[in-house]
């Protein structure tokens, strides 16, 4: 059984911030689930346009923003967490460093945050807030579509779940997570692997029945170890490139959820893998990073 019983949800009052709330609401009643809201500043801000923003190298008083920001924080999203034990939790400092300390420390199984994805650059970048959490997080983090649009709240029910496979060696712990929960929302579950496509490759007609070969020992090496875990889910082997075989397939299966693996902290790019972040980038619906 799938236990998710503390969200963090970092908060910064934005748009998008409000937007991420009923999905928090959602997995937090799933789950019986207690959710912490946390709000990190720098102490450091410069001025700009008569104002001050984060950034910089001007100090601040610190007491005063903090008082500031635990009263902006006691009433946040009230409404929409009604009957939920929340925690609201105040601190300055690095954000991602912050909210990555306190995951670790308070036991948190769930981080749930919003990317941000504004302007002509937004297919190119994650917010540095959430890419830094991404990459440090020992537990799961789920984000909302990288797009200028708020989350679908049709996704919210969480029907249907897209896991996008590595091969069954690397992404076991994954498939399994992603089974116990669909199996915990009661969501339809799907598997995608990705292979490379004959069409990238010289001598096109050999290459094709080689990628037949591929695409059928991969299969068979995922339904092997479904076997022995006893998951069923169908499997779809594509051959193509990773973040679009992911994103294809989530639009195809109309999917809520989309479910990928990290690294680990000894590899050489980092927890992140190398696709996560396209996949995270282009996908039509919320991820969740395990």
């Amino acid at each position: 059984m799938l236990a998710i019983k503390h969200i963090l949800f970092p908060v910064d009052f934005s748009e998008r911030n409000a937007a991420a709330a009923p999905f928090v609401r959602v997995f937090a009643t799933r789950f019986g689930a207690e959710v912490t809201l946390i709000n990190v500043l720098p102490p450091f801000w410069e001025p700009v346009g008569g104002m001050l923003v984060p950034g910089g190298t001007m100090p601040v008083d610190l007491e005063v923003l903090r008082e500031n920001l635990e009263h902006r924080l006691a009433g946040a999203f009230s409404t929409e967490l009604a009957g939920i034990t929340v925690r609201r939790v105040a601190e300055l400092g690095d954000p991602a460093q912050i909210i990555t300390q306190y995951a670790q420390s308070e036991g948190v199984d769930l981080i749930m945050m919003p990317t941000r994805g504004y302007g002509p650059f937004r297919s190119l970048l994650l917010g540095s807030v959430a890419s830094k959490v991404l990459h440090d997080a020992e537990c799961p983090v789920w984000t909302a579509t990288h797009t200028d649009e708020v989350p679908a709240l049709h996704q919210v029910d969480c029907k249907t779940i897209v896991c996008a496979v590595d091969g069954p060696l690397k992404s076991g712990p994954v498939v399994d997570w992603a089974a116990k929960f669909a199996a915990a929302v009661k969501a339809d579950l799907y598997l995608v692997h990705a292979i490379p496509g004959a069409a990238t490759w010289p001598e096109r007609q050999m290459n094709q029945e080689y990628e037949s070969v591929l695409r059928q020992n991969a299969r068979e090496q995922i339904e092997r170890y479904m076997q022995a875990a006893n998951i069923h889910a169908p499997v779809h082997v594509v051959a193509g490139d990773v973040t679009t075989v992911v994103r294809e397939e989530a639009l195809q299966r109309n999917a809520d959820l989309v479910i990928i693996g990290r690294g680990m902290l000894d590899e050489t790019l980092g927890r992140l893998r190398t696709h996560a972040y396209g996949i995270i980038r282009s996908a039509p619906c919320p991820v969740i990073s395990v």
